[in-house]
C-alpha cells in the first residue's frame, strides 16, 4: 500500500491520523509539509484526488491566511496552489493520499483515514 500523509507533527489530528494508520499496520511515507512542501502541480492533483478547488485545502483561520497580502485570486487554482508552496501553515492537514487506488481525504476527523485503508 503507497499511502503518503502530509504531517504537521504538532497538529492533534495529524498526529492521531498517523496513529490510526500505524495501528492499522500501514506504514506510511510520512511528508512534514511545513519543511517539504507540496509542489504546485501536488496541490492541484491533490484537490482535484479530494474532489475540492484548491481554495477548498484553505485553513482560513490560520494567520499567515488573514495577513496575507500577496493573496490571488480564491478561484485561480494554479495561482493558489503556486501560492501555497510558500505559505504551507495555510495548507489543510493531513492530506493523506493512497497513490496506487489515486485516492485521498482530509484527516478531519482523522478516523476519515480508515476509508483509505479499508479492504
Amino acid at each position: 500500500m503507497s499511502i503518503i500523509i502530509y504531517h504537521n507533527p504538532r497538529c492533534s489530528k495529524s498526529r492521531k491520523t498517523l496513529q490510526l494508520l500505524e495501528e492499522a499496520g500501514v506504514s506510511p511515507r510520512v511528508v512534514e509539509y511545513l519543511s517539504a512542501p507540496p509542489s504546485a502541480a501536488t496541490t492541484l492533483k491533490h484537490a482535484a484526488l479530494l474532489g475540492v478547488p484548491v481554495a477548498g485545502l484553505l485553513r482560513r483561520g490560520e494567520a499567515d491566511f488573514k495577513d496575507a497580502t500577496d493573496l490571488p485570486d480564491l478561484d485561480d487554482d494554479a495561482a493558489l496552489a503556486e501560492w501555497l508552496e510558500t505559505h504551507p501553515k495555510v495548507i489543510e492537514r493531513p492530506i493523506v493520499v493512497d497513490e496506487a487506488n489515486n485516492r485521498a481525504v482530509v484527516g478531519r476527523p482523522p478516523e476519515n483515514v480508515l476509508e483509505l485503508i479499508r479492504k
